[in-house]
């Protein structure tokens, strides 16, 4: 069994399980016995990955926008999670390398409100840092109440209710920095102070932070405008970070957008507020030189984070895994590499240099994980505790009770379906491999048309698949529906469909397998003997590219009912 959030899972089992007089009939459900998860990604050829090598990335799947901190001799690391809830994943690790989730900053209900907001908005880009004793995240919420603060003793929570940042205006991807002085500064993305000369000129800006009050105090001011060179025009500059070294200020920060022109830049300053020379070699970071044919490619890096460990310096960052030209549907991935230092400058690849997939492991006592959170991994859920396992999440708020833990997961079939820009009976954990299968044990008997349990793969609310039990016509059939686009139904679409030769609430083994942008989809009625309902559906639907959005796709479970 893994962790959780005791209260919430608690909460959902006891009120989920109260029954109040003239209540409507119970719910028709959906019983998952557990879920397994297989990835395997073979490394590139003539690549061997020794005893003392570590694989990139180091957290696969849907981690983007990683930043880090150091207390102590740990090291503490956050991600974005947009829409899903619980947000905020917080990681754990002693060598930079193997790390374990230890909880989610985000995992009350009520500390953001996600409304019906689409799965690429809310919380963006979250920045932590420590300080005597204290953990801080900061970050914005979008088109939910914009940038707020929330504080930890023990960064495995509870994290306090967010304190929203409205003197920060419209800027996301904010972050702290606390100076040896005792101030305390915070940086983020903006609009420039005067009207923007193109499409993506953004600025940095700074201003004072009381840790006091956890407020913002005194005057902004623009410390970048545009990037680290104006008169090119260069956009989206995102992601800052600031930190200290040798008497020098230095401010990172991501540059050129999301996709292959993505890259991380720098700048260094005498003094906190500026000015900050850029550094004449910038890019530090970014694989947009490299040619696009190349196998195996790594692409899209950017948004870095630093840390010293005390024998050297290093910086976790996102980037992608492409199977086909631009195609990927792992969404944006956490890497790891060295900072190397030359003459007061840093820098993580050299120009020209290609991301490595295996290198050296840092100089650190090597640790493990109960997990892995890379490489080659086969793990079974069995939700067999009162909470939702940690890397679980849901789309947006939880409207209600509808799930219960324990003996496996049971689900509520409702009337929210994973068009509808709503909180369906879906409960997800990331596709964390091109090559990957995912396989459950159902047990649902559907009462009318409509009504369907199964599986999902899941992008986004335009862009997905079901595979599992839904009445048609009267009768139960294994079927494979699609949403690829907002003009399809939000129902999705009929791909493939067969009778269900099994009596009613049997349990049904389902299966969904990944290769790349190719998908297959296959049932039993008895262990073991596997059908293929489909082979070879097209997956790149669920790729970055055709479904658009900052997020990976979601592999979980799935119970609807046409009420």
């Amino acid at each position: 069994m893994r962790g959780g959030s005791p209260i919430w899972g608690v909460l959902a089992i006891a009120l989920g399980a109260l029954t109040l007089p003239g209540a409507a009939s119970a719910p028709r459900t959906a019983t998952f016995a557990w879920v397994d998860y297989t990835g395997d990604d073979a490394l590139p050829p003539g690549v061997t990955q020794a005893p003392g090598d570590y694989r990139n990335p180091i957290l696969a799947g849907f981690y983007p926008d990683p930043s880090i901190t150091r207390a102590g001799d740990a090291y503490y690391l956050v991600n974005s999670t947009f829409s899903y809830f619980p947000g905020l994943p917080v990681f754990r690790s002693t060598d930079l390398v193997h790390w374990t989730q230890i909880g989610n900053a985000i995992d009350r209900p009520d500390m953001v409100d996600f409304g019906a907001l689409g799965v690429s908005r809310g919380l963006y880009a979250p920045a932590i840092s420590y300080r005597d004793g204290t953990f801080w995240i900061v970050n914005t919420c979008v088109d939910c109440g914009g940038n707020f603060v929330i504080t930890a003793t023990d960064p495995a929570g509870p994290w306090s209710d967010p304190i929203w940042l409205k003197e920060a205006a419209g800027g996301i991807d904010p972050s702290l920095f606390f100076d040896d002085d005792g101030s305390a500064w915070l940086v983020n993305n903006d609009v420039p102070a005067e009207p923007p000369r193109y499409d993506g000129h953004r600025a940095i800006w700074l201003q004072r932070f009381d840790p006091a009050t956890k407020r913002l105090v005194g005057a902004r001011r623009v410390i970048v405008d545009g990037g680290a060179d104006p008169a090119a025009d260069p956009i989206w500059i995102e992601g800052p970070h600031l930190f200290k070294k040798d008497g020098h200020y230095y401010l990172i920060a991501a540059e050129g957008g999301t996709a292959e022109n993505h890259s991380e830049v720098v700048f260094r300053a005498d003094a906190v507020t500026g000015p900050y020379v850029p550094f004449v070699g910038n890019p530090i970071l970014t694989q947009r030189n490299l040619p696009a044919t190349r196998a195996f490619p790594i692409t899209s890096t950017g948004h870095a984070g630093f840390v010293d460990t005390g024998k050297g310096w290093w910086a976790t960052f996102l980037g992608v895994r492409p199977y086909d030209g631009r195609n990927f549907n792992t969404g944006r991935e956490t890497f790891l590499l060295p900072v190397t230092w030359a003459d007061g400058w840093p820098r993580i690849t050299a120009p020209g240099a290609a991301v490595p997939y295996v290198h050296a492991r840092p100089d650190l006592p090597v640790a493990t994980a109960p997990a892995p959170t890379t490489g080659p991994m086969t793990r079974r859920e069995r939700f067999d505790g009162p909470a939702l396992p940690l890397d679980w999440m849901m789309l947006r708020n939880p409207a209600g009770h509808w799930y219960r833990l324990g003996d496996g997961a049971t689900l509520d079939a409702r009337a929210v379906g994973l068009g509808d820009s709503g909180n369906p009976s879906f409960l997800a954990r990331r596709q964390q491999h091109l090559n990957a299968s995912v396989t459950t044990r159902v047990r649902f008997a559907p009462a009318q048309d409509g009504d369907r349990a199964g599986l999902a793969a899941f992008q986004n609310d335009d862009y997905w698949f079901f595979l599992g039990i839904e009445q048609v016509a009267g009768k139960a059939m294994i079927r494979l529906d699609r949403r690829a686009g907002e003009r399809n139904p939000k129902a999705g679409t009929m791909v493939a469909e067969a009778p269900l030769d099994a009596a009613a609430g049997a349990p049904i083994d389902l299966r969904i397998t990944a290769r790349g942008g190719r998908y297959d989809f296959a049932y039993a009625t008895r262990p073991g003997v596997w059908r293929v309902l489909a082979r070879d559906v097209d997956g790149t639907i669920l790729s970055t590219e055709v479904a658009g959005g900052f997020v990976g796709t979601m592999l979980g479970i799935y119970a609807y009912a046409a009420d």
